[in-house]
Parts: C-alpha cells; structure tokens; sequence
C-alpha cells in the first residue's frame, strides 16, 4: 500500500503568489487582433491576385503580386509607400491614400475589439477582462502582424516607408480598437482622465459642449454633402472628357476594372476636395497649380485619371464657379440652429459661446479631414496634391462662426420674445421657459389621475327605518313626480305586512359615488297601494 500511495498521481499544488496565471480570454484578443490584420490582408491578396491573373500583360509572378497587396494594406493605414522605379531615378513616394480603402482594416479592428470585450460575461467561470486588457491585446496582435506586413513588402515594387509605417499603423488600430471596446461597453460618456485638471473635467462636463459638438458634426456632415454635389455636377458638366480619359487609359476589361475600383475608392477624398474648393482655399494640383473658385492658376501636371478629367478649365472663375460659396453657408447656418438650446432661459452669452464652439469643432474636423485626403503622388511637380489642411481649417472656422453666431443668437431671441416683449419685469421664478420646464417636471413626477372613492359607510351612519304608516300613501301620491295627485283618486286599503326587521351592519350596501346624482330618499310605502289613474272617458 505504502508503494502504491508513492507512486501514485501527485495532487495539483496552489499556485504559488509570485506566478501569474495565464489568462485565456486575453490570449483570444490577442489572436483576434491578429485574425483582423488577417482578414485585411487576404481580402487584398485575393483582389491583386485576380487582377493579376486577368491581366494580358503581368510585370511579375505572383510573388510580387503578393508584396503589391502587402504594400496596399499598409496604404490603407496611411503609410506612405516609396516607387524606386522612375525614368528620373529619384525615388517617388506614394502617399495619396484612398479614404475608403481605410475602412477596411478600421472595421476589422473595431469588430475584434467589439467581440474580445464581449466574449465573457462572468457566468459559469468566465472571465471578464477590463476595458484596457481587452484594448492592449487586441492592438498588440493586430501590430504583430502589422510588423511582419512592413518586412515582407520590403521586397516588392511598392515597399513602405518604415518611418510612416511606424507611425500610421499603430494610429488607425489604437483609433479602431478604442472605438470597439466603447461600443461594447455602451458608449459610455464617461469621466475625463484623473490626470487632467479638475476645472478642464467639470468644464467639459457641461451640456454646452455636448451641444457644440453636435453642432460641428451637423456642419461637417453639410459640407461633406456639398462637396460631393460639387462633384458630381462636375462629372456631368464635363461627361464626355471623363469618359474619353476612362477609355483611352487601358484597352483591356480587366485594367478598366481597376481604373474603376480605383476612381471609387478615391470619391471620400473628392468629397473633401469639393468642400475644400467650396470653403475657398481649395486643393492643390501640384507643386504649381491650385484650383479655387475664383479661379485655375498655374500649369497643372495632371495624370490622365476620370476624376481629375472633371477639373474646372483654366483662367479666372465665373459666376458658375462662385456659387459654390453656397456649400459653406448652408453649413454656417446648420451649426447655428443646431447650436441654439431648447431651455429659454440660455442667456445669448451662453448660446453664442456654444455656436462659436460648434464653428471651432467643425474647423477642427475639416482640417484633419484634409489632411488624410491630401499625401503626394511623386517627386517634384507632383509632390502635392490636395488640399492644405491648415488653410481648410481655418476657412471652416471662419465661414460657419460667422454665420452660425448671429443666427444662433437671433434664434434664440425669438424663442424668448413673448417673455421679454411683455413689458414688466420677468425673474428667474416667474419666467414662462421656466414654469414650463417645472410643469414638466411635475407632470412626469405626478401620478396619474384616478376618480375619488366613495367614504365608507359604517352600520352606525344607518338610521332607524320608521314604522310603516298608513296615513303616509295620500301624500306620498301627491309629491311623486312622476304621478300626478288627483284628489278624485280611490284608494284601497290592504292588510298590514309584517313588521320589517332592523338592518344589520353587513346588510348596508354602501351608496352610490357622490359624484353620481341620487333621487332623494322616500320613506317606504306600507299598508296602501297607489292605483294606476283611469283615462278619462271619451
């Protein structure tokens, strides 16, 4: 037995306090991060390769193709890529990003961080990892992979540049994978970090910039929306130069396939392009050429592309060009009305500030907008090409503060006329915005309104029932009003009932509500009967 007992299965011993138990919720947003850069990735392998095949007329062999789609998914983060292939041999870089080629690795990410913090819910033995676990291991595996990404397409046409693959990369997942886990959680508004000061976070606290902030989303979303009209009036004034351009680049279907993937996956970047030229500083065709509307200075080195076939001639702009000025009025006006509060009792200091808030929210986002758009197509002549994000920004700010403050302002007045144009003196108690909102406020508090209930009746409430009485029918005939009196009447005498025994208390049937009418009380006919009155002879 005791050879037995020796040899047996030794009992698992507790871990001792200094060794970190492995988690393996955290591991499963380590690999799904990696899954996500995964996805990305293949998704451009299988679109380059099929391009490829299609193609009458390959470069290189499929290994190329593979570090051409490693080059693309790095693009696709805003890393800027370097062509060392140029009849100059000055190596040209790459850094006009396609806008919507960024929504693919963004919603990769944002969905395996979503999916990591909602992956246990503490029951039966789960783990439930916080909201920084979950957001450090999904990042740390999306960057491995985004690493092994930037070695590999070292060795292809495009590589990218380690410096802005350092940069751009980790950028775009912390931005996805932040917003992953802060939907997950339910888009909590939060508190501002400890680290910050304690008047910056009581501060923001206030409805006024929550307002603000609605305010410039309302007036970028209005100049994205003109943009794109710009746009597309453009594609159709000048349809037949884009087509000639669209026909004319390649000859084969499969190289207008990519032309046409290409042109839409550039049409968020004409978005801003058009808001750009709308806001008036416009974009940049080059190092020496800009497009505004007042005008298209300068000798502009344009590839042939559909979307750059739809460029405003050259020389001094028209009445055509200018109305494009409508773009940020129409946005002006839109974070005004958003920026006005419906409480009347906002002082026109406190509405003028938040509009003015909104204006600077809407620069702010025009300006990074801008920016993304933006990047340089090659060296020399073509190392610009976009709008310059400061002067865009700026432009914003200018155009829908402008317009939004006075708006707001006068919006505000008028809401708050029938109090002011009163002609006595209104305080803070009394004022009509005011009673409004503590009406309000009671009319949710209250509880609903019921009928009163009837009192209750007690046994002694009950008088004594007097005795029958005889004599009591004559008159009674007399004061019903439904029976006429009529004196000629004959009455009948009938035997007297039996005595009618006291009530008791659990006899009482409770009254009527009060607020139901009642025929008055009678007292009770014995010993007569009324005769029903014969009709008079005809």
């Amino acid at each position: 037995m005791t050879q037995v007992t020796e040899r047996g299965t030794p009992l698992s011993t507790a871990p001792r306090p200094g060794v970190r138990r492995r988690s393996p919720a955290a591991a499963a947003c380590v690999l799904g991060g990696a899954m996500a850069a995964g996805l990305g990735l293949g998704f451009l392998a299988v679109l380059v390769i099929v391009l490829w095949i299609s193609s009458p007329y390959p470069d290189s062999g499929p290994g190329g193709a593979l570090h051409l789609a490693a080059g693309l998914w790095l693009m696709a983060h805003g890393t800027e890529l370097v062509r060392y292939e140029t009849l100059s041999g000055v190596p040209a870089p790459v850094g006009l990003t396609p806008l919507m080629l960024v929504a693919l690795p963004a919603l990769l990410m944002r969905r395996a961080a979503r999916l990591g913090s909602a992956s246990g819910d503490g029951r039966d033995g789960d783990e439930v990892l916080p909201a920084s676990v979950v957001f450090s291991a999904v990042t740390c595996g999306y960057l491995a992979v985004g690493a092994l990404a930037t070695v590999y397409a070292a060795g292809g046409p495009l590589p990218a540049d380690p410096l802005s693959a350092a940069l751009h990369v980790p950028l775009v997942a912390v931005l996805a994978a932040a917003g992953g886990v802060w939907v997950a959680k339910g888009r909590p508004p939060g508190p501002l970090p400890d680290w910050m000061p304690q008047g910056v976070r009581k501060a923001v606290g206030r409805p006024r910039y929550a307002l603000a902030l609605r305010a410039g989303a309302a007036g970028v979303l209005v100049l994205l929306g003109g943009g794109i009209l710009l746009v597309g009036a453009s594609l159709a004034w000048h349809a037949a130069e884009v087509q000639a351009s669209f026909l004319t680049l390649t000859g084969v279907w499969s190289g207008r396939f990519a032309v046409l993937l290409l042109a839409l996956t550039l049409i968020p970047n004409a978005m801003v392009w058009g808001a750009a030229y709308g806001l008036g500083p416009g974009f940049a065709l080059g190092t020496g050429a800009t497009a505004t509307p007042l005008g298209f200075e300068g000798a502009a080195a344009l590839p042939g592309f559909p979307l750059l076939a739809a460029l405003p001639s050259q020389g001094p702009g028209t009445p055509l060009t200018w109305a494009a000025a409508a773009v940020p009025v129409v946005a002006g006006l839109v974070v005004g009305w958003f920026a006005v509060r419906r409480a009347r009792e906002v002082s026109y200091g406190e509405t003028a500030l938040t509009a003015a808030l909104g204006a600077v929210v809407c620069g702010l986002a025009m300006a990074c907008l801008a920016a993304a758009s933006a990047g340089p197509l090659g060296s020399r002549a073509l190392a610009s090409f976009g709008p310059v994000w400061w002067e865009v920004g700026a432009a914003a700010v200018a155009w829908t503060a402008a317009l939004a403050v006075p708006l707001a302002v006068g919006v505000q007045a008028w809401r708050m006329r029938p109090a002011r144009g009163a002609g006595r003196a209104v305080d803070a108690w009394h004022d009509s915005g005011v009673r409004e909102l503590r009406w309000a406020a009671l009319r949710k508090l209250a509880p609903p309104m019921a009928s009163p209930a009837a009192p209750p009746v007690t046994a002694a409430a009950v008088a004594p029932v007097a005795p029958p009485v005889a004599e009591a029918a004559v008159p009674l005939v007399a004061a019903l009003p439904m029976v006429p009196a009529v004196a000629a009447a004959p009455v009948a005498s009938v035997a007297p009932p039996e005595p009618t025994p006291e009530p008791t208390p659990e006899s009482v049937v409770a009254p009527a509500p009060a607020s139901v009418p009642q025929a008055p009380l009678l007292p009770p006919v014995a010993g007569s009967r009324v005769l029903a009155r014969r009709p008079p002879p005809g």
